[in-house]
């Protein structure tokens, strides 16, 4: 039985420890521009107020258009982007020491 233990645990010790270490460079490849951040969110162009008339229309343009200016619609879907990798970064670093803690159990 200890011929089994001592060979799988060290199987999982590595194999937890590249899932770390994998996590941890693509997260850097990311927060470095090196690479995008995998596209999970991206918004829609809304309808402009002109298309849907109504009173106060070129009041709304003004005011979306200048929302448009201060914060583009890129940059939000960039960000939660970033945030939803930073989340599934940090489950993978996770379950990556639960891999390798149950490698040193086994080969302990």
């Amino acid at each position: 039985m200890n011929l089994v233990k001592k060979p799988l645990g060290l199987a999982l010790l590595i194999l937890g420890l590249a899932v770390i270490f994998y996590s941890l460079y693509s997260s850097f490849n990311i927060f470095t521009a090196k690479t995008a951040p995998p596209a999970i969110f991206t918004l829609e162009d809304e309808v402009s107020p002109s298309q849907t008339g109504g009173i106060g229309t070129e009041l709304q343009e003004m005011i979306s258009q200048q929302l448009k200016d201060i914060l583009p619609s890129e940059s939000i879907s960039g960000l939660l982007n970033l945030i939803a990798w930073s989340i599934f970064a940090s489950m993978l670093i996770f379950a990556g020491g639960q891999i390798a803690g149950l490698g040193i159990k086994l080969y302990v």
